[in-house]
C-alpha cells in the first residue's frame, strides 16, 4: 500500500528531540524523505536509525539555525539535488530566560529573536521558492499560548513567539493565491526538556508526548490540506482563525 507521503521531502527544523524528533519519525513512517535539521550530531543520528528501522530515509544536516548562511546554503543544495520541497516544519525554538524584562542583558534577548524569530524568516526566505514549485506545499511552524497570555517572566519567549505568529500569517496572506499552505501550531505543555527546564517542579508525567502532539502535525503537511493562515491549538484539538481585537 501506498503511503500518503510517499515521495514527499520534508525539512524539519529541532529534529535531534522533543516534537522535532517525533514529528520527523512520524512524518518518514507516513512516506517522507526528511531533511532533519539540528545543531546536534548525535540527535540526528538517533533519529537516523529510528527512520531506518522503518524503512524510511533521512539527510541529516547539523546545522545552528542562527547561522543564516547556513540556511542559505541549504536552500541552495535542496535546490540542486531534488529541485524542491513539499513540507516545512519550523519547530527548532529556545525558552530563553525566565526573568524580568528589567533583569535581562541585552545578549539573551538577541539569542531568542535569532532563533525563534530571524532564523525563521531565513528559512522562509529561502525555501519559498521551493515551496512553490511543490504541486502541495505545506508549512507548519511550531508556536505557544505565550504569544497570546504574555506571562510574566517569559518576556523573551512570548514576545518572539508573537513575532513568529505575525510573521508566519503574513507569508500565509501573501501566498494564500498558491498551491502553498502556511499554518501555526500551538501544542501546549508537552513533556519536552524545553518545558522541564521553564517549569522543573512540573511532573512530566501529567502532560502528553512529542509523538502525540505530532500525530496532529503530520495531517497538516499532506496535499489534502487545504487551509492557510489558521492556528491548531492542540490543547483543545480546534483549528482557529485570528481576529482583530474588538
Amino acid at each position: 500500500m501506498t503511503k500518503p507521503l510517499a515521495s514527499r521531502i520534508a525539512l524539519v527544523t529541532g529534529a535531534s528531540r522533543g516534537i522535532g524528533y517525533a514529528t520527523a519519525l512520524a512524518l518518514a513512517k507516513a512516506g517522507a524523505h526528511i531533511i532533519a535539521v539540528a545543531r546536534t550530531q548525535g540527535g540526528l543520528e538517533e533519529l537516523d536509525d529510528e527512520i531506518r528501522k522503518d524503512g524510511g530515509s533521512a539527510t541529516l544536516v547539523p546545522l545552528n539555525l542562527t547561522d543564516f548562511d547556513g540556511i542559505a546554503r541549504l536552500g541552495a543544495a535542496l535546490h540542486e539535488r531534488h529541485g524542491k520541497i513539499d513540507i516545512l516544519v519550523g519547530n527548532a525554538g529556545v525558552a530563553g530566560p525566565s526573568s524580568p524584562l528589567g533583569h535581562i542583558e541585552l545578549k539573551p534577548w538577541n539569542d531568542v529573536m535569532a532563533l525563534n524569530v530571524t532564523a525563521n524568516f531565513q528559512l522562509i526566505r529561502c525555501m519559498d521558492p521551493l515551496l512553490r514549485v511543490s504541486d502541495a506545499g505545506r508549512a507548519v511552524f511550531v508556536t505557544s499560548g505565550a504569544a497570546s497570555k504574555a506571562n510574566a517572566y517569559q518576556g523573551p519567549y512570548a514576545a518572539s513567539k508573537a513575532a513568529l505568529d505575525t510573521l508566519v500569517r503574513s507569508w500565509a496572506n501573501e501566498t494564500a493565491s498558491t498551491k502553498l499552505r502556511v499554518n501555526l501550531f500551538s501544542p501546549g505543555p508537552i513533556r519536552t526538556r524545553m518545558r522541564a527546564s521553564v517549569f522543573p517542579g512540573e511532573d512530566p508525567t501529567t502532560l502528553d508526548t512529542p509523538e502525540q502532539a505530532a500525530e496532529f502535525i503530520v495531517p497538516m503537511c499532506a496535499p489534502d490540506w487545504n487551509e492557510t493562515g489558521k492556528l491548531y491549538d492542540y490543547k483543545t484539538r480546534t483549528l482557529m482563525s485570528f481576529r482583530a481585537p474588538e
